[in-house]
């Protein structure tokens, strides 16, 4: 018989062990995709933690401190979701085989408090463990073939077989824009995605791409001046009606010539200050587009405001909110604006020769949607692994091969500890073991076998070796030479996060949700029972 506090962890636990079922089956190169409907009905086909948790609606209030836990970790390093779920589950997993261990009732709460302090213990030894394990560090991160082999690993796992190519355009991308400073914005890394063709046939653009088309004749100019306003481009209506009275022809016809010599005299002013691209944020009038094609000026319109807002970036340009003709200052440079087609989508490319810009667009090109949708998660992860490398530049080896020496030396950590906290201690250590299992299980390779020569080579020191899962059988290779490392904060937060979440779950021992009671309605009463009726 289980005490209510049993009963309540139990099923917490179960919530979460289900949670880490669902990703663990996607976790590594050779991990399983999932198929996801939101409620928006919308399919994502991917095997990405981070979409599928954001996708799914988690009732589970317990299960939440697991999704909470894996979106702090994309926040804080932008990859290594699944290992906060699948370490977290585990450890939630050893918990309850600890308090099933025919305790009895009075001891469940002291036994529960014993396993969270094991954890948390566990936990600390673990961060202070973790620096020995780094295996090698960044050594210069302007090097666009240095940096694509530090990207490997983290695209791998996304876009198995296409990681060199898919690295390479990372490193490019990120490489062209990492200022002196070395403070690096993940948001500088543009993506445009257009179907047709192949993966192979995707490049990297210093500037922007938008798929647009240009309003009027201009289709390409050279050494661009660009003119950005954030208001339409049309002429200025008043704030008051007006009616006007016309006796004759005469007069309608100077009423409309009126109107056209204003915005001749408007885009003629934009076309004098030097500048031949006119980028504006609003609808374009007819008269205004007849004009800006007298005046040789290329025109662009961009809905969206967010876009407007890194041109203005990109090429250094002030959004002017009035058609005024802009200074010096206030105009955006850049080598050339051009329409181009890709494939059969017509798209304006503002172009950057030099490498230095601010901004670098990855244009993605697939067969389907979905397709590049994932393709476009796995160039998130590659952008946000360099953005961790810019603030440390160590790097642990992966494949296994850090968790499996951690594991050995939290066990013989766990040996030392008095009291019940060991047995946490060392359940904790085991827990580890879950993330090499989990490569072999997605590659089809027995588990144990792999775990146990990984085991027995760590045990002669060698600390870098981990699961080879390219090979046919129950394999293990040096992780450094075969180049397949991992970021040390995506491994400090990881573990980090998981612990805190899988102790939080401990912790709770009732789910009180504000919510009414069952039972019949409350009578509505009448309306106005306290009016004079007698009326």
């Amino acid at each position: 018989h289980y005490s209510g506090l049993e009963e309540a962890v139990y099923r917490n636990i179960q919530a979460c062990k289900e949670l880490a079922q669902t990703t663990r089956t996607a976790y590594g190169p050779n991990g399983m995709n999932k198929m996801v409907i939101n409620h928006l009905e919308k399919l994502f086909v991917t095997n990405d933690a981070a979409t599928i948790l954001r996708e799914l609606e988690v009732q589970h209030p317990a299960a939440k401190m697991l999704v909470m836990a894996s979106h702090m970790q994309e926040q804080e390093v932008g990859d290594g979701t699944n290992f906060v779920l699948v370490f977290a589950g585990v450890l939630l997993e050893l918990a309850e085989d600890l308090l099933r261990m025919g305790l009895s009732v009075s001891e469940a709460s002291y036994i529960l408090i014993a396993v969270i302090e094991g954890y948390e213990k566990a936990c600390k030894k673990a961060l202070e463990i973790l620096p020995d394990l780094v295996c090698c560090s960044a050594k210069n991160l302007r090097d666009v073939e240095e940096v694509a082999s530090l990207l490997h690993t983290s695209v791998m796992s996304k876009q198995y077989g296409n990681e060199q190519f898919l690295a390479k355009l990372i490193a490019q991308a990120c490489v062209s824009i990492l200022p002196d400073s070395g403070h690096f914005n993940v948001d500088n890394i543009r993506v445009c995605k257009i179907v047709g063709a192949g993966i192979s046939a995707s490049s990297v653009l210093h500037g922007m791409v938008f798929k647009k088309e240009t309003e009027g004749d201009v289709t390409s100019v050279k050494d661009a001046k660009i003119a950005v306003y954030s208001c339409p481009f049309d002429g200025m209506i008043t704030e008051t009606k007006g009616t006007v009275l016309i006796k004759n022809a005469e007069e309608l016809m100077s009423f409309s010539k009126g109107e056209e010599n204003l915005m001749d005299l408007q885009v003629k002013a934009i076309a004098d200050s030097g500048a031949n691209v006119v980028v504006t944020g609003g609808k374009v009038a007819d008269m205004a587009l007849h004009y800006a094609n007298k005046y040789n000026l290329m025109l662009v319109r961009l809905n969206s405001k967010w876009d407007l807002r890194r041109l203005c970036k990109t090429v250094g340009a002030t959004a002017l909110p009035r058609l005024t003709p802009p200074t010096l200052e206030e105009m955006g440079h850049c080598n050339s604006v051009y329409l181009s087609e890709v494939g059969d989508t017509q798209v304006v490319v503002f172009k950057h020769e030099k490498e230095d810009g601010a901004i670098s667009t990855i244009l993605i090109r697939g067969s389907t949607d979905n397709l590049m949708d994932d393709i476009e998660r796995a160039v998130d992860d590659g952008v946000n692994t360099f953005k961790v490398l810019t603030r440390d530049k160590r790097l642990v080896p992966g494949g296994g091969a850090t968790e499996i020496e951690l594991a050995k030396q939290i066990t013989s950590y766990g040996e030392t500890c008095p009291g019940l906290d060991q047995y946490a201690i060392k359940k904790f250590a085991e827990a580890f073991e879950a993330i090499p299992r989990a490569l072999a299980e997605n590659s089809g390779v027995k588990a144990n076998e792999v775990i146990s020569k990984l085991y027995a080579v760590h045990q002669e020191g060698k600390k870098n070796v981990g699961f080879d899962i390219e090979a046919e059988a129950a394999a293990v290779k040096d992780m450094l030479e075969a180049g397949v490392l991992d970021t040390y904060l995506g491994k400090f937060w990881g573990i980090k996060l998981a612990t805190n979440a899988a102790v939080t779950v401990l912790r709770v021992d009732q789910i009180i949700m504000a919510k009414p009671a069952g039972g019949p309605k409350p009578p509505s009463g009448k309306k106005d029972w306290d009016e004079d009726q007698n009326d």
